[in-house]
């Protein structure tokens, strides 16, 4: 059935007159969580680290550096071409030394982007550009593919790395 005036039948709109939108407000980094200071009230160093896959090297130091160095580092990781699942020789090599990492999942870089860090872990063996960040490159055997034994040497050097990192910051801090 027409009728006149269109859908509305000459109804006046709901919402006024159509004017243009006003721009959106400018990006701003979301609030850093409670658990993000120390007790101090000096935020936490924020560190992303950063491989491939995000499948093993990047999410085994992410997993080490929440159990041991959660009182000084916020931590995330991420890849440059991400798996669909973290791999199950990273999964075995965490349970092995009882590290929680059930919230752990592959992520892209690009997702944290709007993520303000203070220092980007490079493990890919390729240039990371994240804008405005620190960067150091720790070059660590991509161990995808490989056996368990290379997983292992791979763990403990990552496992060594972030405990340096740990207790860097924490001398800083003092």
């Amino acid at each position: 059935m027409n009728r006149p005036g269109g859908i509305r039948g000459n109804r006046p709109r709901l919402r006024g007159e159509v004017s243009p939108r006003p721009p959106l407000p400018a990006v701003v980094p979301p609030p850093l969580p409670a658990h993000a200071f120390q007790s101090t009230g000096v935020p936490k160093k924020r560190v992303l680290f950063v491989c491939i896959g995000n499948s093993c090297r990047s999410q085994m130091a992410e997993a080490f550096a929440r159990a041991y160095g959660s009182d000084v580092l916020w931590v995330q990781s991420a890849g440059l071409s991400p798996a669909s699942i973290v791999a199950p020789l990273t999964k075995q090599m965490l349970e092995e030394r009882s590290l929680r990492f059930d919230d752990q999942f592959p992520k892209p870089l690009d997702v944290l982007q709007r993520e303000k860090f203070d220092l980007l872990v490079n493990m890919s063996g390729h240039p990371v550009n994240f804008p405005s960040t620190e960067r150091v490159d720790w070059k660590v055997k991509d161990p995808i593919g490989q056996t368990v034994e290379t997983y292992r040497t791979v763990a403990k050097q990552i496992e060594d790395l972030v405990m340096r990192l740990i207790l860097d910051e924490r001398n800083a801090r003092r």
